[in-house]
């Protein structure tokens, strides 16, 4: 009786050490997406009144909770049943994301001339300012199921030859740290500001060198927000067309075939450029009709 029991503790013990070492492997492999994932999320969490930074932040992850409750049933119900559909729904989110890469260019160099202010200036009318929240969040949710399907389907891939139960704990526990890791992460550089302000607030209390540190390295940090609130608007934009691209050279052989003259780098950001001016130029074909229409 003892014996057995001490087997199913070994048994227990072997099957935790396969899944932390296949969760390794996992996260190998989804880093750089995990990695475009943070560029593009920190983007479209910017932007905010500095009151709203953490409630629009909560809800953005919140919905990315969602997005995992969702798509984890589904994929490993298409991976034991449907595999094949798994690339056309990787590709098509691969358009979306290429698309809105190239829609931040198009607007960057042909910009609006009623382009609308930050939602952080335009404080004047409550109303609107949670409109265009819901607007910014909903965005960012559904760039965050896109990212969230490949993160999914690169950490099922990897472990497809284990047993299901193995995927299903693999890939979730992949799936949660990395939505708490990504937006944990956001939250802190949306929040450097204020964290500077709070180190300057300190170097009060002391004198010579701590107060030195303190004070600079505070002023460092409520100075670097806005350069890092740019920045992040141009890498974000770079992690879309590059996690699209990607998409489509790893993902359609032509293609990878096409392309295998040019460094992978290049060739996944001059995928998702061609794609992404493509779709912009039929989405910007068609929307007349549709608007005419409505």
């Amino acid at each position: 009786m003892t014996g057995g029991f001490f087997a199913i503790l070994d048994d227990i013990g072997v099957l935790l050490d396969d899944t932390a070492a296949m969760s390794k492997v996992a996260v190998k492999k989804t880093a750089g997406v995990l990695g475009d994932d943070l560029a593009v999320n920190a983007e479209k969490a910017a932007g905010f009144h500095a009151s709203r930074e953490l409630p629009v932040l909560w809800a953005i992850t919140k919905g990315s909770f969602r997005n995992k409750v969702i798509l984890l049933p589904i994929a490993f119900l298409l991976s034991a049943f449907a595999p094949s559909w798994i690339i056309p729904i990787l590709v098509i989110g691969g358009v979306y994301l290429s698309y809105e890469g190239a829609e931040k260019i198009y607007k960057y160099f042909f910009p609006s001339q009623h382009h609308p202010k930050p939602l952080a200036e335009t404080v004047e009318n409550e109303d609107d300012l949670l409109a265009g929240e819901d607007k910014k969040i909903k965005s960012a949710i559904l760039t965050d199921f896109i990212l969230s399907i490949e993160i999914i389907v690169i950490a099922l891939g990897t472990v497809a030859h284990q047993s299901i139960m193995m995927q299903v704990t693999i890939v979730t526990t992949i799936a949660i740290l990395a939505t708490i890791g990504v937006y944990g992460i956001v939250a802190l550089i949306v929040r450097m500001d204020d964290m500077g302000f709070g180190l300057i607030e300190i170097s009060k209390r002391f004198i010579g060198w701590r107060k030195f540190a303190y004070q600079n390295t505070g002023n460092i940090l409520v100075l670097g927000l806005p350069k890092v609130v740019k920045a992040l608007a141009v890498i974000g934009t770079i992690a879309m067309l590059l996690v699209g691209g990607g998409i489509f050279v790893h993902n359609i052989e032509p293609l990878h075939h096409a392309l295998t003259f040019l460094p992978m780098l290049l060739a996944e950001l001059s995928s998702g450029l061609a794609i992404g001016f493509f779709a912009l130029g039929v989405e910007k074909l068609l929307s007349p009709a549709f608007h005419k229409g409505s």
